[in-house]
């Protein structure tokens, strides 16, 4: 299959979990990022053409607010072939505040490599 990215990815470095801003339910954690998107490890398969409110609590070296919200629609999912009970689910940046779009890149900038 042809890669259709156009935002280079960076892989994440570090465990931050991303939570549905509904309902306060964590919906994996982060394990790739680009400007545009993000990849989440989660525990069970996500319905894909989904937009989800998402929720990433910050650490104070990343910003003066507890957390950032975004909306982000769910692209893809699959499952892990070396650990069968994960998922990789892949979501396209569908809304989010110039502020929190900020924090997003600081994180991306400090955390991916």
């Amino acid at each position: 299959m042809a890669e259709k990215r156009t935002v280079p990815r960076k892989n994440f470095s570090f465990y931050m979990r991303v939570l549905n801003d509904d309902t306060g339910e964590i919906l994996g954690h982060m394990v790739e990022v680009s400007a545009i998107g993000l990849r989440l490890e989660t525990v069970g398969p996500l319905p894909t053409n989904k937009d989800f409110y998402m929720r990433v609590e910050l650490t104070p070296d990343l910003g003066n607010m507890p957390y950032i919200v975004f909306i982000a629609r769910s692209k893809w999912c699959k499952i892990d072939h070396i650990q069968p009970n994960l998922f990789h689910v892949g979501f396209e940046l569908i809304e989010i505040m110039p502020e929190d779009k900020e924090i997003f890149l600081r994180i991306m900038a400090k955390f991916g490599s």
